[in-house]
């Protein structure tokens, strides 16, 4: 950023004027704030032997926002300037009205820094980066023989974001993210599978494009593939599943955490509405949001509203101790906010969202409990799923996936699929991994149209009575 934190973006909008304005906005409200972002992203993908896209994108603006009660006014634009601030300002206020409101007390301060400043971008040339892709696609090739396909996808970000509250502090934060993904498709006797591997986060691309990332890479998207050659049709019924460490931890993401962000329970929204303090899980399970892991994907130095981003419990042995919270929701529901406010970007307004969310450990180990499982299914990979909120049910497709009989893992199983509903799934966990493990970096969720960088975590877990949906009963 410039010597001056508020002129980071060239504009001739001074923080005296800038602030003025906000307080004319927020006269009478209860809460609001100026939130500024210049952000550029750069995505290069590398195809089937050669580059399929190269771009570049640079966006800035501002959002203004002023809260009364349940109501919020905000406007946006990508001109940033008193004139454009100006009308902002006719427009946040609509939510205000005649005022009457009391001002909430603004976040405190941090000087926690979780991740660099460095722009990812600038850490290779162009033409560096476009080798290495084509290093992967060749390597890939070379593996093996029913390669047909292979495509990796490089993508890095950096977002500078200004956060101005009526009282004039003033919160900055720079975000730095980078990932890659490697993606193959093998063939035999006319039958392809594909599979994918990566990762990234909040750091930048010296690492990530080095061999000793991508290769490992590589050999994991191959195979993901080739189990997937030698994997029978998927049984159908209910049964005991085994979910693997890490990543399957994204089942979790949608079918509690969700439930477990502030504005669907101050609503009654959510399947957890109500609970707080009830035990809604089996004893030993706890559950954290924490968005204070340094270079994570989900962490944030500061939310979206200047609230530093904080270890939050929200079911612990069972018992459900808390929610995550932005300001707004907070207030409302008579708690402190949690630093989960969060924003796509300068267009929209924040709202409660999960930053890294994650099961600890417990004391079982994966071998036993996956010997346990006497007629089931161990799933090690998802991809995409779906959940309701106001009922917690959700579907979800393995990527990866076994056959399990009398504790024996036996064929890869194919177009398995996993119903069931996040309130009676929690209570049903019946064996905890000692095993923890935080997704690679490769998370990205979904809400009321907005999209932010997440993480997801879990050990093994046993989970019994599953409907799982397959291609043969």
């Amino acid at each position: 950023m410039s010597a001056d934190p508020f002129r980071p973006f060239d504009t001739n909008l001074d923080r005296d004027t800038a602030l003025a304005l906000l307080q004319e906005a927020t006269h009478g409200a209860d809460d609001g704030e100026l939130f500024l972002e210049r952000r550029r992203s750069e995505v290069l993908s590398f195809d089937d032997g050669r580059v399929k896209t190269a771009s570049f994108d640079a966006s800035e603006g501002f959002g203004l926002r002023a809260v009364k009660g349940e109501t919020a006014g905000y406007a946006h634009s990508t001109t940033i300037d008193e004139h454009a601030l100006k009308r902002a300002v006719s427009t946040a206020r609509l939510a205000v009205g005649d005022g009457g409101g009391t001002m909430a007390d603004g976040p405190i301060g941090t000087n926690k820094k979780l991740y660099s400043d460095e722009d990812p971008m600038l850490q290779a040339t162009f033409p560096a980066k476009i080798d290495v892709l084509r290093e992967i696609d060749e390597f890939a090739r070379s593996l093996d023989k029913r390669v047909v396909q292979a495509s990796a996808v490089l993508a890095a970000s950096h977002q500078e974001v200004l956060i101005l509250r009526p009282d004039g502090v003033l919160v900055t934060d720079t975000r730095p993210m980078s990932r890659l993904n490697v993606s193959i498709i093998v063939e035999q006797n006319g039958q392809r599978e594909s599979g994918m591997a990566g990762g990234g986060g909040r750091a930048g691309l010296i690492g990530l494009i080095s061999r000793d990332n991508w290769e490992p890479a590589v050999r994991e998207a191959l195979r993901i593939a080739l189990v997937n050659l030698d994997a029978e049709p998927a049984p159908a019924g209910v049964m005991d599943v085994v979910l693997g460490p890490g990543w399957p931890g994204i089942l979790l993401h949608e079918a509690i955490g969700h439930g477990l962000e502030g504005d669907f329970n101050r609503k009654g929204s959510s399947a957890f509405a109500g609970l707080m303090g009830q035990q809604i899980a089996s004893k030993g399970v706890t559950v954290l949001d924490d968005g204070t892991i340094p270079d994570r994907r989900g962490s944030i130095t500061v939310d979206d509203e200047g609230t530093p981003s904080a270890k939050n419990t929200l079911i612990e042995d069972g018992v459900l101790v808390g929610y995550m919270q932005d300001r707004q929701n907070a207030r409302l529901m008579g708690v402190a906010p949690t630093g989960n406010g969060r924003r796509e970007s300068y267009a929209h307004a924040p709202m409660p969202r999960m930053t890294n969310t994650y099961m600890l450990s417990g004391p079982d180990s994966p071998e036993s409990l996956v010997a346990g499982l006497k007629d089931g299914i161990y799933a090690v990979g998802f991809g995409g799923g779906q959940v309701d909120i106001t009922n917690g049910k959700f579907v979800f497709s393995c990527t990866e996936a076994y056959r399990v009989k009398n504790g024996v893992i036996g064929a890869p199983v194919k177009g398995a699929t996993l119903i069931g509903d996040g309130a009676t799934a929690l209570k049903h966990i019946r064996g905890i991994g000692n095993d923890m493990a935080l997704d690679p970096g490769i998370g990205n969720c979904g809400k009321a149209g907005q999209w932010v960088p997440v993480g997801v975590g879990q050990p093994s877990l046993m989970i019994g009575g599953l409907t799982v949906g397959g291609a043969a009963a």
